[in-house]
């Protein structure tokens, strides 16, 4: 297994995994995402030796009035069929990695509360649960 940067190229498989997570996001559309990347965002795949994506980590850095400098983990996914053979770990830390290299003192986390397979996940990576919350929106 090794961790690269994501390419236009992936859009399908990604797409295909941000369906696992609930999520219906055109693979035309993540490709233009994946443009839009600069120094403070980026979108990792974790692949096998015959580069197919096993699971994807999107992670910026942010700094927020009230928290500082941090970096968030926007999305993480491990193929359903690939999950429980530590490539979540191995993912999780190449985007901890990334977010130390810019000078992030930590990674914040949401995880939909119906996850509980994910958060069993994230405490034993060290994460603590530090309050719940309602996330609200408004369409603009």
């Amino acid at each position: 297994m090794k961790i690269r940067r994501a390419s236009s190229s992936d859009a399908d498989t990604l797409a295909a995994l941000m369906h696992q997570l609930g999520y219906d996001v055109p693979a035309d559309a993540i490709a233009v995402r994946l443009q839009h990347r600069a120094g403070r965002r980026e979108v990792l795949v974790v692949v096998d030796d015959a580069d197919t994506v096993l699971g994807w980590a999107a992670i910026s850095t942010d700094e927020t009035f009230v928290e500082g400098c941090g970096a968030h983990l926007e999305g993480f996914v491990v193929d359903e069929a690939a999950r429980s053979r530590g490539i979540g770990t191995l993912l999780l830390d190449a985007a901890e990695g990334w977010a130390r290299e810019r000078g992030c003192s930590e990674m914040r986390v949401q995880s939909n509360v119906i996850r509980t397979r994910a958060h069993a996940f994230y405490a034993k990576q060290g994460y603590a649960t530090i309050k719940a919350q309602y996330q609200l929106r408004k369409r603009l």
